[in-house]
C-alpha cells in the first residue's frame, strides 16, 4: 500500500505533488500541491484567494471553516493512512464538521476533486518537493 509513509509522517510547509490512485478512469492522476503543516500556514490556509492551483493539504486537520474565503471549495478529509473518509464541498460562510479518523484536509476548487476521480475510499499519495 503506497499510503504507509505517511503514517507519523509530519511534512513542512511547501509544495509537493498530491498523487490520486485509481482516479479518472483508473488512472493515477497528479495535482500540483501546497503544504500548510505549521498552524501559521494552516490558519491562513485559502482565505483570501480567488483561486488555487491543483490542492491544498493542511495537515494535521480534522475540520475547516469557509469563513473570509471567496470560492467554494472541494473538502477531502484523509485518514492517517491518507484514505478519503469524506468530500464535501462548501460555499463561502460554512463551518465543516469535524469527521471522525480525520488527520489531514485537502481543499481544492470546487469541482475539481470529482474530475481527479478523488471520492471515499480512494487512496492519495504526497510527494513533498526536497529542499
Amino acid at each position: 500500500m503506497g499510503t504507509s509513509p505517511a503514517m507519523g509522517r509530519r511534512w513542512a510547509d511547501g509544495r509537493g505533488t498530491l498523487v490520486v490512485r485509481g482516479g479518472r478512469g483508473g488512472a493515477e492522476v497528479r495535482v500540483p500541491l501546497e503544504i500548510a503543516a505549521s498552524y501559521r500556514a494552516r490558519t491562513r490556509g485559502l482565505l483570501g484567494r480567488d483561486s488555487v492551483d491543483g490542492a491544498m493539504l493542511l495537515t494535521p486537520a480534522g475540520s475547516v471553516h469557509t469563513f473570509r474565503m471567496r470560492m467554494s471549495v472541494d473538502v477531502a478529509y484523509l485518514d492517517r493512512r491518507l484514505a478519503v473518509v469524506a468530500v464535501r464541498t462548501m460555499r463561502p460562510g460554512r463551518l465543516g464538521l469535524p469527521r471522525l479518523r480525520s488527520r489531514h484536509v485537502l481543499e481544492a476548487a470546487a469541482g475539481a476533486m470529482a474530475g481527479w476521480g478523488l471520492r471515499a475510499g480512494a487512496e492519495v499519495v504526497v510527494l513533498p518537493t526536497d529542499g
